[in-house]
């Protein structure tokens, strides 16, 4: 039996619906594309997530890659500028997951309503010249914007905070909640993945090994001297020499710098990011889903020092983070090297929380 102009019509509407936000775009005839039931026939069990930022230059390749995540069940692409299009692109994927595109502050509820992880590489990137703290003034701004709307639209879902400076968004974050009365520290992650990326194929460079062998803790922060990766925790075991220590201990904590120098000007770290975001993520909606045993360092709210955040190892759960662990022992390098991390740490936590509450 040959389906009726009515039904075609109502097919094509909920294939395309997801596409644009409401009131973005009309079908052919003036019938708004219903967006409140639209999934693509065929849609896959799993988790609603949103990106927080998607058509920037970290947003777009997570936004792929996380289309190609088979844990993502719809997957909603927010940004200020430009999401129509990289929706449009992304949709084509004949992966699982359902996309759909929000633009500007008026849909920023109808993007986070009812998600499970919220992504957030929302911000200006770093250019030469600049330090973390610079990008402070505008992505401190954005942060709160966007913490707010979490804390009204899915005060319960898991947030990956990615826009640095890390060290004092998280802490802004953490505020917001509070203010909201919504703070849950067990769903508030820093991304400092990429931290962990960087070190994992730096010691494997140095010792000849497979970076997916090698799994080097790196706690602290998530900019400069904060950034303090535990090569005597090292695994598999290594043994270092000094020069080695010094050489690596420096690229790790200026990866991100090396990489704003060699793109002279157009970037900073963009795909390594999204691919270590990428990572963290799946790791989170692996612990959703009920997998035991999902560890990996994050910036989080932390009694391992006497500072209220610090990145250590957490074990991830149903909820959030369940477990925050200590550092273990720590050679003599270390010790020096994590009161340097601890006072700068200090300063940029306390710039996040007097943000919000001044």
């Amino acid at each position: 039996m040959e389906p009726n102009n009515s039904q075609v019509n109502q097919r094509i509407a909920t294939i395309s619906g997801h596409l644009n936000p409401p009131n973005y775009s009309q079908m052919e005839g003036g019938s708004s594309l219903g967006r409140a039931n639209c999934r693509a026939k065929g849609g896959s069990a799993g988790f609603k997530v949103a990106i927080l930022g998607a058509a920037g230059g970290i947003g777009q390749p997570l936004a792929m890659l996380m289309k190609m995540n088979p844990l993502v069940s719809v997957l909603h692409l927010y940004d200020v500028v430009n999401t129509p299009g990289v929706t449009a692109d992304i949709s084509h994927m004949d992966t699982g997951a359902v996309v759909r595109g929000f633009l500007g502050q008026q849909q920023l509820e109808d993007a986070l309503t009812g998600m499970d992880l919220v992504i957030i590489p929302a911000g200006v990137p770093r250019k030469p010249g600049m330090t973390r703290d610079d990008l402070f003034n505008i992505n401190a701004g954005i942060v709160k914007t966007l913490c707010e709307g979490i804390a009204k639209c899915c005060p319960k879902a898991i947030v990956n905070l990615i826009s640095n400076p890390v060290n004092s968004t998280v802490p802004i974050a953490a505020e917001v909640f509070k203010k909201a009365g919504t703070y849950d520290p067990r769903r508030l992650l820093g991304v400092t993945m990429l931290d962990v990326v960087r070190a994992n194929t730096f010691v494997a460079e140095v010792m000849g090994l497979d970076p997916r062998e090698v799994d080097v803790p790196v706690v602290g922060g998530h900019a400069g001297v904060t950034i303090l990766p535990l090569l005597s925790q090292v695994k598999p075991p290594c043994s270092f020499t000094q020069k080695e220590i010094d050489y690596l201990t420096d690229r790790i904590q200026n990866g991100g710098t090396e990489v704003v120098e060699a793109k002279a000007g157009a970037g900073s770290a963009t795909l390594s990011m999204a691919y270590a975001a990428v990572k963290f993520a799946d790791a989170c909606l692996r612990a959703l889903r009920g997998d035991s045993g999902v560890v990996e360092c994050a910036f989080v709210d932390s009694h391992v020092t006497e500072l209220p955040f610090f990145a250590s190892k957490v074990r991830l759960g149903r909820y959030g983070i369940e477990e925050v662990y200590p550092l273990g022992p720590l050679n003599e390098y270390e010790r020096v090297g994590l009161e340097k991390a601890k006072k700068e740490l200090d300063q940029s936590i306390q710039k996040g929380v007097s943000f919000v509450r001044k």
